[in-house]
């Protein structure tokens, strides 16, 4: 089999030669994007010889100035493909699958609705305050957050169009906002899902396979049930919000899981190669070779060696 070829078995619930194996990172500040983001990625999918190659994108939603009050989420205006920040991406994508392994499965990094419209105003609050301006804001006059809303989850849209006709295979759709301390689950279904849904739907019906990231901890799983028949692969912390790979696996029922090593501690991070080896067989074994892709449970820290990852992708490939 070739990589896509493994991937897509995969994917599709049938017998693989070995699972395959994904694991990417936030590249280093100055290595991330433009050039040396291509380079970047390039010199990662080389040295690791994963299964999937996926593409970051930290080409982020420019910012907006302040936002204090719900009316001010009008600053936020209607992007097209011509807007620099979605140019940079699209030329990094380009010039990545001109220079990649054509026989290895393609992701491009989709940022959900709720990370997106953070992305604007970070800088300026800090990530907890603008999660929490977030609610505020939408229980004092929602009508102003939720149409930038709309043209944020349209130019994501756009995107996601763009990858399929570049060549990407997929898109790594990373949601956020399914944390209970902050949406109740009234506010996550009326401001958060239908974006995600309509991010999702796009990329599928352009004929992208649809890689679920459920991001960050103390998630309510089950607010992303609903999202199955959208998803082909699913991928969460398990460690971080206490959710196993088999009730993963209960919850989203004929879709292929990703995951199983911690990103951020234990062997990943201290163990011996040997250990961390055994630890990715002991992951397959335990779940079993088919409808599931071996990778952390979240996306690596940059201080994660390449060895590291070659070390998994080749005890995978002995079972």
């Amino acid at each position: 089999m070739t990589k896509k070829e493994r991937v897509m078995a995969a994917i599709q619930g049938k017998e693989v030669d070995h699972v395959p194996v994904g694991f990417s990172l936030h590249f280093p500040c100055g290595e991330e994007k433009g050039e040396r983001g291509v380079l970047s990625h390039l010199k990662f999918f080389q040295e690791t010889d994963t299964d999937i190659i996926k593409i970051m994108n930290e080409n982020l939603v420019p910012d907006v100035g302040e936002i204090q009050v719900p009316s001010d989420w009008s600053k936020i205006p209607s992007y097209s493909l011509k807007d620099s920040f979605i140019q940079k991406q699209l030329d990094m994508v380009k010039a990545i699958l001109e220079q990649a392994d054509k026989t290895t499965f393609c992701i491009g990094t989709i940022h959900g609705i709720c990370a997106s419209a953070i992305h604007p105003i970070e800088s300026r609050y800090g990530y907890e305050k603008v999660r929490d301006l977030f609610c505020t804001h939408i229980r004092e006059n929602k009508t102003p957050v939720v149409e930038a809303f709309k043209r944020i989850t349209d130019i994501m849209c756009q995107l996601a169009v763009k990858y399929k006709e570049l060549g990407v295979d997929g898109i790594y759709y990373a949601a956020l906002g399914g944390e209970k301390n902050y949406f109740t689950e009234e506010e996550f279904e009326e401001v958060m899902e239908p974006f995600d849904k309509q991010i999702l739907n796009t990329a599928k019906e352009a004929g992208l396979i649809n890689f679920l990231h459920m991001c960050k901890n103390n998630l309510n799983m089950e607010r992303y049930a609903s999202y199955n028949e959208l998803a082909d692969v699913v991928n969460w912390g398990v460690y971080e919000t206490d959710f196993s790979l088999e009730e993963g696996r209960k919850l989203f029922q004929g879709t292929t899981v990703m995951g199983g090593l911690k990103n951020r501690s234990g062997v990943m991070v201290e163990g011996t190669i040997e250990e961390l080896k055994a630890e990715a067989k002991q992951v397959i074994k335990g779940f079993g070779k088919k409808a599931f892709i071996l990778g952390a449970d979240c996306t690596l820290p940059t201080e994660i060696p390449y060895e590291r990852i070659r070390a998994i992708v080749e005890a995978a490939r002995e079972l």
